[in-house]
């Protein structure tokens, strides 16, 4: 008579036997669904609004502006600085469009903030025919400080508010009030896993390949017959598109209210370490980044407080915040480009590879 233990392993050889006649496509599902299931099932059941309004509508939010660049830098090549400047357009963008336009859907309002940061990031984008590396830097740098000074010294933008700020108009959808945190956090990850799911297939498509070819040689790329000008040009108007909407759910879905100074250059130098953190040319590298940065302050401040009591000067934390990512960045650009990204594969391949046979 067969022991419990000799049932186990026919059942698990049979599980697994099933899981292999599966084909590659239907296995690539159950991570997704998965995925699916915890981001738009439990979190919602669970989360509290703690959770939602402090660490998961920022983190979305701020892996969005991220995957934005990774399309520019990352898959492209294209240095940039501008990355707040852009999210800044595309915030003042939907602000104004719903202002001045009250009837018009939320989801249309993002789309043509999104579509007016990609006009001016194509704009953005027109020294990089010209120039490259750091003088493209430099470029996208200025335009960055333009925007600011734009925003802050021309009233019209922010419907004359004497602070110079916007405010997150009343959040619907079909008539439905949006304005809760949990309502607020599914607005945010519909939306990212919208953004999320056409990245992917436009740089799995001839597109990306050809940006690919671009951020490798373009030189080489015009060779063969590549259209450098125009592919470029596009990455700066795919990457401003998403940075631009980013930007609008940071006042809408965030902050609720804001100005320029919410989208200055120091925003600008967060997005770009975290594509260096988590992984340039990675679509997961852009979240894993962004929950780095979110969520490393945070456990750094947790632990002072449960080793020090809280002694621990705030601004020791900072200064010590800040030499962790600047090594943790120096280490990453001359040991493995392709950020935590490329650990947690690495990681996840030895896992799945070193399991006992059965």
């Amino acid at each position: 008579m067969p022991s419990d233990r000799s049932d186990a392993t026919v059942v698990v050889g049979q599980s697994r036997a099933g899981l292999a006649g599966w084909s590659p496509q239907s296995r690539q599902l159950v991570p997704l669904l998965a995925g699916a299931v915890l981001v738009f099932g439990v979190i919602p059941a669970l989360g509290n609004d703690y959770w939602f309004n402090a660490i998961l509508i920022p983190f979305f939010v701020l892996s969005l502006a991220a995957l934005g660049l990774n399309v520019l830098t990352g898959y492209a090549g294209q240095a940039s600085l501008g990355s707040g400047a852009v999210m800044s357009v595309g915030a003042f963008a939907s602000y104004n469009f719903l202002l001045r336009l009250p009837m018009l859907p939320l989801p249309i309002a993002l789309l043509l903030g999104g579509a007016t940061a990609a006009v001016v990031g194509v704009l953005f984008g027109l020294p990089s025919l010209r120039v490259k590396g750091f003088y493209l830097l430099a470029s996208t740098l200025g335009a960055q400080f333009f925007v600011e000074w734009l925003f802050n010294g021309y009233g019209w933008f922010s419907n004359n508010s004497s602070s110079g700020s916007i405010s997150a108009p009343r959040l619907e959808i079909f008539g439905t009030d949006l304005s809760s945190p949990v309502h607020r956090y599914l607005l945010t990850a519909v939306t990212v896993a919208v953004l999320t799911v056409m990245t992917v297939n436009l740089v799995l498509s001839q597109t990306g390949r050809t940006w690919t070819a671009i951020r490798d040689m373009d030189t080489a790329a015009a060779i063969i017959g590549v259209p450098v000008a125009r592919t470029k040009l596009l990455a700066f108007a795919v990457s401003s598109f998403i940075l631009g909407i980013a930007g609008a759910l940071w006042v809408f879905a965030y902050l609720g209210t804001a100005d320029a100074h919410s989208f200055d250059i120091d925003r600008s130098f967060q997005i770009l370490f975290m594509i260096i953190i988590g992984g340039l040319g990675s679509v997961m590298g852009s979240f894993v980044g962004a929950a780095f940065i979110l969520l490393f302050p945070i456990f750094l401040d947790r632990v002072a407080v449960g080793i020090f009591g809280g002694t621990v000067d705030t601004g020791l934390l900072q200064n010590l915040h800040d030499i962790v990512f600047g090594a943790l960045i120096i280490y990453l650009l001359t040991r493995e480009p392709r950020g935590l990204a490329a650990y947690l594969t690495k990681l996840s391949d030895r896992l799945r590879r070193g399991r006992p046979a059965r």
